[in-house]
């Protein structure tokens, strides 16, 4: 980043090449659009290079683009309901089964290779229905891996509120998830 505060090109190149998969994955997953994606992961690299010379060095840059990143997907939620234009429930469900890791082994039959699919989905549909503030939480830390102590940065919050919100979020999905659990553990 440093390279890039004194307008080194290839700096910039390396870093947006670095992080623009787990940029995309975050706002894909707070936003459930795979259409806005790539616009506001791009908004995301042009504030970075605009604003690079106020990166302070020493400080994590994941931490620092995350941030930005963030912000920009709670501004185009913020956005959205004030236009009552939310997201179609197909859209999301194409969104989050697309970007769920893929659990796929090559030899599996088909219909467990379905089963597969059909719980990604509903795993999918599940991190949706939480609210933003937790769901947010949630995707940097069991998605994105980031430590609490670099969630709380991001989202500007004390460690015990982030842990809390992760905590909520987590009993959200396992009471969304539990009648289909329940179903897979069934002989």
């Amino acid at each position: 980043m440093g390279r890039v505060a004194e307008d080194d090109e290839r700096a910039f190149t390396e870093i947006v090449r670095r992080f623009q998969g787990r940029v995309g994955n975050l706002i894909s997953r707070v936003l459930n659009d795979r259409e806005s994606v790539d616009d506001l992961a791009q908004e995301v690299f042009v504030r970075v290079f605009v604003h690079r010379r106020n990166y302070r060095r020493g400080s994590k840059f994941s931490t620092w683009v995350f941030t930005i990143a963030a912000n920009l997907a709670k501004n185009e939620i913020r956005r959205r309901v004030r236009r009552r234009n939310w997201f179609s429930l197909d859209a999301l469900t194409e969104v989050l089964s697309d970007s769920l890791p893929q659990l796929a082994d090559p030899t599996e039959s088909r219909e467990t290779g379905m089963e597969r699919e059909q719980l990604q989905g509903a795993v999918g549909r599940a991190i949706a229905t939480v609210p933003e503030k937790y769901r947010l939480a949630l995707v940097l830390r069991d998605i994105e891996g980031l430590a609490y102590e670099e969630i709380a940065e991001v989202l500007g919050l004390p460690g015990g509120t982030v842990r809390s919100r992760i905590n909520r979020a987590r009993g959200m999905l396992q009471r969304k998830l539990q009648p289909l659990l329940r179903k897979q553990d069934a002989p």
